[in-house]
């Protein structure tokens, strides 16, 4: 995790595991445009594996989809309940969601595997971004912010979630919290275009 700061605010940047193995099994089962909001694909590819037979006597991929855009909308939110309780193999926690209890039963290993590789990826990126001082671009976008309105910033918390998404683009989430492709701080100018309007909204 990076943080940054000033008098009354401050900025995080992060990735989830959750999350992670949410795209996943999305990608795995084949929901493309599912969930708000519906982020891109996640890289390295996942080899799609039908889900219809899997889910056939709890309701089918529509079924799927309407479980996983749930356990999505409580991730997204922050608010993981009893959804966070992944204890395989037989994922009690999902009972009320059987066609995603399902998916996670046939899939959670190569999910974790792919998952914690993803992690480890994602936690040296940030050690090397912050020894080449790109950590500093977030801080930089609330002084402008500052310096352009001529106080300093009201009292905000913000928190960038990276993660490994084909498309170089941030979704805002209402209050606080930004997902958004891992890859995306490299890119200065494309970054500013999706962030700085958020962090002139807050600051």
């Amino acid at each position: 995790m990076h943080h940054t700061g000033g008098p009354g605010w401050r900025i995080t940047a992060d990735t989830s595991g959750h999350m992670l193995l949410a795209l996943y099994l999305r990608d795995v089962a084949g929901l493309t445009g599912a969930g708000s909001p519906a982020v891109s694909p996640v890289v390295p590819a996942v080899r799609t594996a039908d889900p219809r037979q899997l889910t056939a006597n709890v309701g089918g991929p529509s079924a799927l989809r309407g479980e996983w855009e749930q356990w999505w909308a409580d991730l997204v939110r922050d608010r993981p309940g009893n959804a966070a309780k992944l204890t395989p193999p037989s994922f009690s926690a999902f009972t009320g969601s059987p066609a995603l209890q399902r998916l996670l039963q046939a899939h959670f290993g190569a999910a974790m595997s792919w998952s914690r590789a993803r992690m480890a990826e994602y936690s040296k990126m940030a050690q090397e971004r912050e020894a080449k001082g790109k950590a500093g671009l977030v801080r930089e976008l609330v002084q402008d912010r500052e310096m352009e309105l001529g106080r300093a910033a009201r009292s905000f918390e913000l928190k960038l979630i990276e993660l490994p998404l084909g498309e170089p683009r941030a979704w805002f989430v209402e209050p606080d919290r930004i997902l958004m492709s891992q890859t995306l701080m490299d890119d200065e100018t494309t970054f500013r275009s999706y962030v700085q309007p958020i962090v002139e909204l807050v600051v």
